[in-house]
């Protein structure tokens, strides 16, 4: 009831991507089939980018009725100039580093560190400028491969090798903020994260793929494996750094940590047992 309309639109669209680290060890099974780990790694790819809009979206709708700027100008400002600050970071990058390989100017192994740094510039225009670092991170990913196509490459190795660091960092973190938080944690945060998890997560899943072909026991598979973790602290704290002061923030905080805490757990505790469980149903080695 602490929650409007509004409110529960911005605590669904953090929600709603999944982690592609928590994931791993099921993308990686080979005792999944190809075309279920295809679909849940690419979900995981994609789906922190494209829920973006979403809680933007909300954000402004929700701070309107509190008296902040108007709607069109807040997305604006997110939207339209994110846009524009990643597709001018990443065309300009993607062309120095071109320019830079194809001249010889810069060793191999520091096209990794260029690639990585791309993003953080984003951050820092995106910050100056009042634009959203996540749209335009996003967008400049998507454009620096328009004049150096081995970005993907060079991302995918700086990943394998510091990007786990990095990515445990954050849980790292997240466990110091759950510990120093856990007594304002009760019954509620955890109840809203089991539905979650479950009927929020499962129920569309099974809609999206009726009709796909996929048995009962594939598609309660690809419902169950959506863990909660990077994507949701990022876009959390997106949230956050907002900074609109909404009467629900505090719920917010609690269910969104509730959920990834839970996930953690439970996605880990189960990946080992439903990939032995689905190849047993599906016939599988």
């Amino acid at each position: 009831p602490q929650l409007s309309l509004w409110e529960a639109g911005i605590l669904s669209a953090i929600l709603a991507p999944t982690d592609a680290g928590l994931g791993q060890v099921i993308v990686n099974s080979p005792l999944v089939p190809q075309r279920v780990r295809e679909a849940l790694n690419v979900e995981a790819g994609l789906n922190d980018g494209l829920s973006v809009p979403f809680m933007l979206f909300f954000i402004a709708m929700a701070a309107a009725g509190v008296g902040e700027p108007s709607f069109a100008r807040f997305l604006g400002e997110q939207l339209g100039l994110g846009l524009l600050v990643g597709a001018g970071i990443g065309l300009a990058g993607g062309w120095l580093l071109a320019t830079a390989k194809r001249s010889g100017w810069m060793a191999e192994s520091f096209l990794q560190l260029a690639v990585v740094a791309l993003p953080v510039f984003c951050l820092l225009a995106s910050e100056h400028v009042g634009a959203s670092m996540f749209i335009a991170a996003f967008t400049a990913g998507l454009f620096v491969q328009v004049c150096f196509k081995d970005a993907g490459r060079h991302s995918v190795e700086f990943t394998e090798e510091w990007g786990q660091v990095l990515n445990l960092s954050v849980f790292f973190l997240f466990g110091l903020i759950v510990g120093r938080d856990h007594a304002l944690f009760g019954a509620a945060p955890f109840i809203y994260a089991l539905l979650s998890l479950t009927v929020v997560r499962m129920l569309p899943v099974a809609v999206s793929l009726a009709g796909s072909g996929l048995d009962k026991a594939t598609i309660a598979f690809m419902g169950w494996f959506g863990p909660r973790g990077l994507a949701s602290i990022v876009l959390g704290l997106v949230y956050l750094e907002q900074e609109k002061h909404l009467p629900g923030e505090g719920v917010i905080r609690l269910a969104v940590m509730a959920t990834v805490l839970l996930s953690i757990f439970a996605h880990g505790m189960t990946a080992i047992p439903g990939i032995h469980l689905l190849a047993r149903r599906t016939g599988g080695a």
